[in-house]
């Protein structure tokens, strides 16, 4: 499972001109679900993400995490994160896990988020949808469940 984290002071996500999703303060979670990801790659992740010491301090220092600063998440499955670009010039999606069992794991991330954070938003999975995202910094992270980079 991959996701790329960015901190941000809004984010929102439009599906037909009609927005389904958006978050103030907080993190906007693109999520990638691989082949062989298992319920502990979910809950290796989320538990990274919403502890991750990403947000200022009293000092100014990345030091607090979402948790601490009460912040909220937007969460949108990209199957793109998992696009293998070394050969050709076409990205092979392979490696990328489809449809049904992609929806399946991507909706029980979202319910263990939901356990610890106040505020979880989310995509419409497979939909066609315009990602706004107001990156804070900006602060921009890469997280692999199986801890590949």
């Amino acid at each position: 499972m991959r996701a790329v984290v960015q901190r941000v002071t809004s984010s929102k996500v439009e599906v037909d001109g009609k927005v389904v999703g958006s978050i103030g303060k907080g993190l906007n979670v693109l999520l990638g679900i691989t082949t062989d990801d298992t319920i502990e790659d979910i809950k290796y992740l989320k538990d990274k993400i919403i502890n991750l010491r990403i947000f200022s301090d009293e000092e100014g220092k990345m030091n607090k995490s979402l948790l601490d600063v009460g912040g909220e998440l937007l969460v949108i499955s990209q199957f793109t994160l998992y696009g293998d670009c070394r050969k050709g010039r076409r990205p092979s999606f392979i490696q990328a896990l489809a449809g049904e069992q992609s929806e399946v794991l991507y909706e029980e991330f979202l319910k263990q988020c939901r356990e610890d954070v106040a505020k979880v938003e989310k995509g419409i999975f497979g939909a066609d949808m315009q990602v706004e995202i107001n990156n804070d910094g900006p602060v921009t992270l890469l997280l692999e469940s199986k801890k590949q980079f």
